[in-house]
């Protein structure tokens, strides 16, 4: 075109421009892709995982497409992360390395109470709660260890472990509600919190 006496400076300004112009306008798209492309490939994050991520937000991961992840929240909302936000977030991936995880239920007791008897009744509470077929993790043993004395008792933790991140939350509701009944059977008190009232004429 030159040679013909036709000039391309215009042209190749206005390529240029332009060019300019669509990768700017698709930045945010081309940085989701690229970023899918990278949840994709590495794996830390894929359908049917349950994740939490650092805002707050948490479910099973449902599907990652080339520009969001989609998240089911346990009250059966869909929660909709651009996959560049969800690349650079702190998030916990409750499926890795495996579904399997610990559960830590905190414990409260009154001072004066038996902890040997308190012991004995809570692990047993525990092996109840995780003897189903459905439930039980060969070669676990519960168990309890006594970290601190509170302004209103002995504070312990109980050991369990659990298939996966959703099981939580029955497996918390069952251990208190059993653990609550027996220690009612076995005379334990549960911490109180003392309080002082004064009473003026």
């Amino acid at each position: 075109l030159d040679y013909l006496g036709i000039s391309i400076a215009p042209l190749l300004t206005a390529l240029g421009v332009g060019g300019l112009a669509v990768a700017l306008a698709l930045q945010d798209t081309l940085s989701n892709l690229f970023a899918g492309l990278n949840i994709l490939m590495t794996r830390k994050i894929r359908p049917g995982d349950y994740v939490r991520l650092e805002t707050g937000e948490e479910g099973e991961v449902c599907d990652i497409t080339w520009r969001n992840t989609t998240i089911r929240a346990p009250e059966d909302n869909m929660v909709v992360v651009p996959n560049a936000k969800l690349a650079s977030a702190i998030y916990t991936n409750t499926h890795l390395p495996t579904s399997e995880m610990g559960l830590f239920l905190p414990v409260t007791v009154a001072f004066d109470s038996d902890l040997a008897l308190v012991e004995r009744v809570t692990l047993e509470v525990a092996r109840e709660v995780l003897a189903g077929p459905e439930r039980a993790i060969p070669d676990f043993v519960p168990a309890i260890r006594f970290n601190a004395y509170t302004d209103i008792g002995v504070r312990f933790s109980v050991i369990l472990r659990i298939k996966e991140f959703r099981e939580q939350y029955k497996i918390r509701h069952e251990f208190y509600r059993r653990l609550h009944a027996r220690y009612k059977e076995e005379g334990i008190k549960p911490a109180v919190a003392v309080r002082a009232v004064s009473i003026e004429k």
